[in-house]
């Protein structure tokens, strides 16, 4: 059998300890496919990232939902059901529905700019994730957003519990502490949410947000089922804030650091509408170099920066053989790391995003997924970020708190991100 390399001293002993470390010697060291431990493979470039991502038969993902559907008496949706209620959510999700509500995300961004305190050190992931969390409500709820916020804000504390490092892996069944605190958070949220989907059936007013999409009839299909629409939702709302929020933290820290281009990014904004609320996809798809900025940011710190699929059966990937059973780390922060894909791959140079001749392709970028599992809210997503850096460049200058240490952590266990990031910001004047 044709195995892939195992990388020397690597081992979960050595992963635990220094995971982008380990990514980064396996890649260099074993190339594009290699082995951390007997039936664990890391997809270390491109295309094989790409290659796992798109066979989704053959490398599923992990059968472990963060939310998933409750217990009823009236019988779970039948995967049929759930396939339809993923084709319903995609509508709302799609880069022209994004398009139509330009102008709230852009009042939401602004919001938080104007926010921001000046002249002092501030601890900036909190007032984002609040931030993106009442766009990204807002934007699937419309005015019944008020009611479901602070319940989407107790299904994110309900996950960062779940998914904090622990010395156990229990069996699913097993009803801890942390997955009760979940289910009780997810109970809460479904049964606001109920009363809401009845109320907007029974008038008929269903809405142009993304829930209204799920209640419209298909042609295909016919109406949802209510359990259907209910079981699908906790899951989309915290990833339309959790994601973007970790990709947020990168961005401002990379502004403070590159004030060049952060003086790029605001003379780009200083274009938009002087009410953000007459912002339209026209404007956003005329900051070039914001969008590049923000590209650029996730290329080299995605969120996601390490996917896991399952192998069910025996299979092949880039010439080798992957046993039935196996795990496959797909990594996009290694495969964006490929001087193959990416020229001069470590250095901060978002001007590659705006040369077609120099530009990544496609599949080369992985910060959004692709295939079958790629990343639902990716329209939305970088509406988000790319108001929110321009808008907050524009008004102000951001630096690292000084001293010799970094003002955050690198934490890598659930995703790439900067906890305890601290800016400052000072007006532009």
């Amino acid at each position: 059998m044709n195995e892939p390399p195992r990388l020397p001293e690597g081992g979960f002993a050595a992963w635990s300890h220094d995971r982008l470390g380990v990514a980064r010697r396996g890649a260099d060291e074993c190339g594009d496919v290699w082995q951390l431990e007997p039936g664990v493979y890391v997809a270390a470039a491109a295309g094989p990232c790409e290659e796992v991502l798109r066979r989704a038969q053959d490398f599923p993902k992990a059968p472990s939902p963060l939310f998933p559907p409750l217990k009823r008496s009236s019988g779970a949706p039948t995967p049929e059901q759930r396939a339809y209620a993923h084709a319903a959510r995609m509508r709302g999700l799609r880069p022209q529905a994004v398009a139509a509500r330009i102008g709230e995300i852009a009042r939401g961004t602004a919001r938080f700019a104007d926010q921001w305190p000046t002249g002092q050190d501030v601890e900036i992931l909190p007032p984002v994730r609040h931030t993106l969390a009442e766009i990204g409500v807002r934007y699937l709820y419309s005015e019944d957003a008020p009611t479901l916020l602070p319940l989407a804000a107790d299904l994110f504390l309900a996950r960062e519990v779940l998914v904090r490092p622990s010395r156990w892996a229990w069996p699913r069944w097993i009803p801890t502490p942390a997955r009760r605190f979940r289910t009780r958070k997810q109970v809460a949220f479904t049964d606001a949410l109920r009363p809401i989907v009845r109320r907007r059936r029974s008038s008929g007013r269903l809405g142009d947000d993304m829930l209204g999409q799920m209640l419209r009839p298909s042609p295909h299909y016919g109406l949802l089922p209510e359990e259907a629409i209910l079981d699908t939702l906790p899951a989309i709302t915290v990833a339309t804030f959790e994601t973007p929020s970790r990709a947020a933290g990168w961005i401002l820290l990379h502004l403070a650091r590159y004030p060049r281009a952060a003086d790029r990014v605001a003379a780009e904004a200083a274009l938009l509408p002087a009410d953000p609320a007459a912002t339209t996809s026209t404007d956003l798809d005329s900051l070039h170099y914001t969008q590049a900025l923000v590209r650029e940011v996730l290329r080299l710190h995605p969120p996601s920066w390490l996917l896991t699929r399952r192998a069910p059966r025996r299979t092949q990937l880039a010439d080798y053989t992957i046993d039935a059973g196996s795990t496959v780390l797909v990594c996009p922060y290694t495969a964006h790391r490929d001087a193959r894909e990416h020229a001069e791959p470590d250095l901060f140079r978002p001007e590659r995003w705006l040369d077609d001749a120099d530009a990544p392709a496609k599949g080369a970028f992985l910060s959004f997924g692709t295939g079958p599992h790629g990343c639902e809210g990716a329209a939305l997503a970088m509406a988000m970020l790319t108001l929110l850096t321009a808008q907050t460049a524009h008004r102000h200058h951001l630096s690292e708190p000084p001293g010799p240490e970094p003002g955050y952590q690198v934490t890598t266990f659930e995703g790439l991100a900067t906890v305890g990031l601290r800016l400052r910001a000072t007006g532009r004047g």
